[in-house]
């Protein structure tokens, strides 16, 4: 982990959806359109449609773009059937990749997020080698200069739900379980503090240290994958030198 740094890393990404916003937009509708498909158009009842909501409100994502991905999921507009993959891999340096798509043509998806991992010199695994090592986690994320009061956030999130608050690399990081992220997440934007991340994700257990060279070059694939329209998320395990 010398040298590794999460506010880094999270920097980047969030530059890297920012540059491209509208793709952003895309991928948010695909998710609220799926969740309203299976959970039905409730906020209330549809924990996993609640969140996809909250996450495109918390890119900017104008409100009749929500509205229109919502009924196409319920059926009140007509819409692409996608279905969902998850495929796995190992990147440069033998860092594992897990890769979540929305597609309305799986032969398209897995043809093109092979070539990527070939391309930039890891390899697609099988299902489940290297899953094991992500776990879905409820993640907020503050930059440390927002927070002045870091004691009492730490209070509000551990009664709010929390399993863990974590001060280190620049950042705040408040964890908890997927069924509580919804709870914790309304009750930290009451404290009037903006968070950085929120989302429900796939966090490693552990970390893999690459190089310099290794690790522009998973960024480059990181960056390609996430460039590909059926691709949702993409999580790794590795840690980059600044």
């Amino acid at each position: 982990m010398a040298g590794h740094s999460k506010w880094k890393n999270i920097q980047h990404r969030k530059g890297a959806q920012d540059a491209k916003r509208g793709k952003i937009f895309t991928k948010l509708a695909k998710e609220i359109t799926v969740a309203a498909r299976l959970g039905g158009g409730d906020l209330e009842s549809n924990a996993r449609l609640r969140t996809a909501v909250l996450k495109a409100r918390a890119n900017s994502m104008p409100r009749d773009n929500i509205e229109r991905a919502m009924k196409k999921g319920t059926g009140d507009l007509e819409a692409e059937q996608y279905v969902e993959r998850v495929y796995e891999g190992y990147g440069p340096g033998g860092a594992a990749v897990l890769v979540e798509c929305l597609t309305d043509n799986i032969n398209r998806t897995v043809a093109d997020v092979r070539h990527a991992f070939t391309k930039f010199g890891g390899n697609l695994g099988t299902e489940g080698s290297v899953g094991f090592m992500f776990h879905k986690k409820g993640t907020v994320v503050y930059q440390r200069s927002k927070v002045k009061d870091f004691e009492t956030l730490f209070e509000i999130a551990l009664e709010a739900g929390a399993d863990d608050v974590k001060d280190e690399d620049d950042v705040v990081e408040i964890i908890c379980a997927p069924e509580a992220f919804n709870e914790l997440k309304e009750t930290l934007d009451k404290t009037g503090l903006e968070a950085d991340v929120a989302e429900i994700m796939r966090v490693p257990e552990n970390y893999s240290a690459l190089d310099r060279d290794k690790a522009v070059t998973m960024q480059k694939l990181i960056d390609w994958l996430e460039d590909n329209d059926d691709v949702q998320n993409v999580y790794h395990n590795a840690a980059m030198p600044e």
